[in-house]
């Protein structure tokens, strides 16, 4: 059940909330739609610390194409209930399983079954978004990825492969010590649970999808997943650079995968997060892709 006006959800996560409340257990997000009947969907799922309006220009730039974009707020982050704190018990699992299926489920209660649906993910959101489609998910007709690499350290060169090692590391430590991962404080991913960041780090480390308390041997699982992938990769990201989206694309064989790399024409700055201000361009070549998916 989908409440709340046209441009905003509050959808309810399986816990036996009662929609009615409004701080019990929901996803939120943000609805812009195009003038006309939508040609498609998109549910954008974002960054760590980064929430569903931040997207707004990019969100309309899809909508101008004929897509309608539903814009989630990550759990326990933006308008999404309840906020992070010590008590938080979930990680990637937990939102593979739960999380992405209430918004899949309300998209199409919303649009109808008939209206393709594709999950785009940013970022972390790009990693789960994999991971959900992994379970084999009815109604989802392909994925985007933007921005999105698998954080490997050997997917990174130099010294930035050090760097992101030991910075997950650290990042995951002070998480478990402090109880949650205070990054509104420390400036970066905002809040977040340490089950969450612990599997971020347990990626780094070694390379494998294995979310704590995982029932779902999600590597064996990757395989099996043959939807259209579109991965776009960004100038100036130095958090999920070519090569840590190369690797994420490499756990999909059996899927179509389409790869771009945004570079803009006019020169100007873009970078892991920024490219959704002015993302325009990346608008258009996902509407594109879509056509022929």
């Amino acid at each position: 059940m989908i409440t709340g006006a046209e441009d905003v959800w509050r959808v309810p996560l399986p816990s036996g909330a009662d929609p009615a409340r409004p701080n019990g257990p929901h996803v939120a997000a943000l609805v812009t739609l195009p003038q006309t009947a939508p040609r498609a969907v998109v549910l954008v799922w974002p960054a760590l610390g980064v929430t569903a309006s931040y997207y707004a220009p990019f969100c309309a730039a899809l909508a101008a194409q004929g897509i309608a974009v539903v814009a989630a707020d990550l759990r326990g982050q933006g308008n999404s209930r309840p906020r992070t704190g010590r008590a938080a018990r979930y990680g990637y699992h937990e939102l593979a399983t739960r999380d992405w299926p209430a918004l899949v489920t309300a998209a199409r209660e919303r649009f109808g079954a008939d209206v393709p649906l594709f999950l785009l993910g940013h970022s972390i959101g790009g990693q789960i978004s994999v991971l959900h489609t992994a379970l084999g998910p009815k109604g989802v007709d392909g994925l985007v990825l933007v921005a999105a690499g698998s954080v490997d350290h050997r997917g990174f060169s130099g010294a930035a492969r050090l760097r992101v090692l030991a910075g997950t590391q650290f990042v995951a430590l002070v998480a478990s010590l402090w109880g949650y991962w205070p990054g509104h404080r420390l400036g970066f991913g905002g809040r977040q649970p340490a089950r969450l960041m612990r599997d971020w780090a347990r990626i780094c480390r070694t390379g494998r999808f294995m979310p704590a308390g995982a029932d779902v041997d999600y590597e064996a699982a990757f395989s099996a997943v043959t939807l259209p992938v579109l991965a776009i990769s960004v100038t100036g990201d130095d958090l999920a650079p070519r090569g840590a989206v190369d690797r994420l694309c490499a756990k999909l064989p059996s899927a179509a995968v389409q790869r771009w790399h945004y570079h803009p024409e006019d020169g100007k700055r873009v970078g892991h997060v920024r490219w959704a201000r002015s993302g325009a361009a990346v608008a258009e070549r996902i509407a594109d892709w879509i056509r022929g998916a």
